[in-house]
């Protein structure tokens, strides 16, 4: 592989697929070719309490190799999409001042997009229109933002709560719909920098397996008592690190709820399910232009890699 000069042409890599589809190795083998530094895009891998349902790589598995934005907050705090493009923009600005290749790799469709179309400008949401609509059933919201922001309305399903009760905020609060303020995002760096991107599909049978197989190896390393220390600590139930998948699941076994082989079980179904979302996600929503491997069984990364190079 010819070497690249990051800070020359602000060369950024990006490898980005489902969960458990070989994202990190992938990464680490970039970064063997030459100087970088790996940068976490996983919502779940940020947060310092989830090392092993997270599958944050182990410091052995980083194999020596700068690893950042991974464990670095708190599981107290959530994190927004937006401080986390915040933060790997200044990690990607100080790889090309050391003239290093940034490599992003995770599997958080959302923290991508932002970071490479900015945000959309919202104006703070007045806390007595956020309280009114949070206390609305589902259907009720629908039909509300139906009459006030029918596009959003259109392009929603009509049980995706959070989604409904954020497009009619948004409207009620500001007086303009969703679309409007989507038009004008700030604060993208896909226009500054020049994109090597990755998407893995590999093929779902041999994903979904190694989800399962994951599972068992994240019980054998220790989740139980990761989840109980998390639970130690009492955090309020509703932030991002205590609804990480396999969290819910493992507490209602230490507690009693479920067994062993249950818990497991139903930590694979959610693995299952959001390993699913991802992939549809990323089929769908990432450029077209945007290489895909699929063959992964056959080993035929390294050629896509070699490939997107000239991307």
């Amino acid at each position: 592989m010819n070497m690249i000069s990051p800070k020359q042409g602000r060369n950024v890599a990006l490898v980005v697929g489902p969960t458990a589809s070989g994202k990190s190795a992938l990464a680490l083998d970039i970064a063997k070719k030459q100087p970088s530094v790996i940068i976490n895009a996983d919502s779940a891998q940020v947060y310092r309490d989830l090392t092993i349902l997270s599958a944050r790589p182990t410091e052995e598995e980083m194999q020596g190799i700068e690893h950042q934005l991974f464990g670095y907050i708190d599981g107290e705090e959530a994190c927004s999409a937006a401080r986390w493009a915040s933060d790997a923009k200044t990690a990607i600005a100080a790889a090309h001042e050391r003239d290093i290749l940034p490599i992003l790799v995770g599997g958080t469709g959302l923290y991508v997009r932002i970071l490479l179309e900015g945000i959309a400008p919202i104006p703070e949401i007045e806390p007595e229109i956020r309280q009114e609509i949070r206390k609305m059933e589902t259907l009720e919201a629908y039909r509300a933002l139906q009459q006030i922001d029918p596009v959003s309305a259109e392009r929603l399903n009509d049980t995706d709560t959070t989604r409904i009760q954020r497009a009619l905020e948004v409207a009620k609060s500001t007086g303009k719909p969703l679309d409007h303020w989507q038009k004008y995002k700030v604060g993208g760096i896909g226009k500054d920098i020049k994109l090597h991107p990755l998407v893995l599909l590999p093929p779902r049978e041999w994903l979904y397996e190694r989800c399962d197989r994951r599972l068992h190896e994240m019980v054998d390393r220790g989740a139980r008592e990761e989840v109980e220390r998390l639970m130690s600590r009492n955090l309020p139930a509703n932030l991002p690190v205590m609804r990480a998948i396999g969290v819910a699941e493992i507490a209602a076994w230490i507690v009693g709820d479920f067994s062993r082989d249950i818990a497991i079980e139903r930590a694979q179904i959610a693995t299952r399910q959001y390993a699913k979302r991802q992939y549809t996600w990323f089929r769908n929503q990432s450029p077209a232009a945007w290489p895909r491997a699929e063959d992964i069984l056959n080993n035929d990364i390294n050629i896509n890699f070699e490939t997107i190079l000239q991307y």
